[in-house]
């Protein structure tokens, strides 16, 4: 088959998009080069593989897992069913906490990534900003696996902790930052994503809260005397998550972030730094 013949039948079975992507991705080409030699032949075995592929996002599966990486703040990482895929709207975590860190850290920095999954958010903390370490803690085996792939492809030299929050962890860090599991139990949320992201990265309790309270029940043992706190949240969790907060917390400053569609998305704790 042409690239023509394969696109055609890509499309015809996907979002013409996704089909296209797929098909620059398995040759090794970017998408507008597709379309400068549409009557190149395809091996045969990579003809299947495109079609397995296709038929896979067909059924559901989600275009990052099936291509096996996503790109995130500049950099790829590695994603499976064993991790959440990362958002944009994580990456605006990132860029946030990146800007505070330059603003109110002139020493190299120890950061800890609570239920890390993939390791994005951590690693790109790495990568961006002077650290003196960086640990990536999750309660998931396969989840840490997932990030140990993306420490090697990021030549990092983060430390990968199994952990239930701060249950195994016994220092303190100026950066505390995470992104946890935040929808209620009963909340309807996208098919592609009920059915093929882990519910353990997903689903924080009956009100999307239970992590936060975890992470709070613990957290003043692990900070140090300035520290950064970082969450992302819900969009409709600020006023909830910063009452807990509150609950936990005395002497701090708490700002709420929205996210590029002005939801409500990020809270930054400050503790001496402002």
């Amino acid at each position: 088959m042409t690239i023509e013949e394969l696109l055609i039948f890509g499309k015809s079975h996907c979002h013409s998009e996704h089909a296209k992507i797929l098909l620059a991705e398995l040759l090794n080409k970017n998408s507008l080069e597709l379309l400068t030699c549409l009557n190149e032949t395809i091996p045969k075995d990579k003809v299947e593989l495109y079609k397995k592929e296709i038929k896979a996002l067909e059924e559901g599966k989600p275009l990052q897992y099936v291509m096996g990486y996503v790109n995130f703040y500049g950099n790829e990482f590695d994603v499976d069913e064993r991790v959440l895929i990362p958002r944009f709207e994580t990456e605006e975590l990132v860029e946030n906490t990146i800007n505070y860190i330059n603003d109110f850290f002139t020493e190299p920095v120890e950061i800890i990534d609570l239920g890390c999954g993939s390791g994005a958010i951590g690693l790109s903390l790495e990568k961006k900003v002077s650290t003196k370490s960086v640990d990536l803690v999750d309660i998931s085996e396969e989840a840490l696996e997932v990030a140990h792939k993306n420490c090697g492809k990021l030549n990092s030299n983060a430390n990968l902790i199994k952990s239930d929050f701060f249950s195994n962890i016994e220092k303190k860090y100026d950066v505390i930052i995470s992104n946890p599991p935040y929808i209620e139990t009963n909340e309807e949320i996208e098919e592609i994503v009920k059915n093929n992201e882990p519910h353990l990265a997903l689903y924080g309790g009956d009100d999307g809260l239970d992590c936060y309270r975890k992470i709070l029940a613990n957290i003043k043992n692990h900070m140090k005397e300035k520290c950064l706190i970082a969450f992302e949240i819900g969009y409709k969790q600020a006023s909830a998550i910063e009452t807990l907060v509150r609950e936990y917390l005395d002497d701090i400053k708490l700002t709420i972030k929205k996210d590029l569609s002005g939801k409500d998305r990020m809270i930054f704790i400050f503790k001496n730094l402002v």
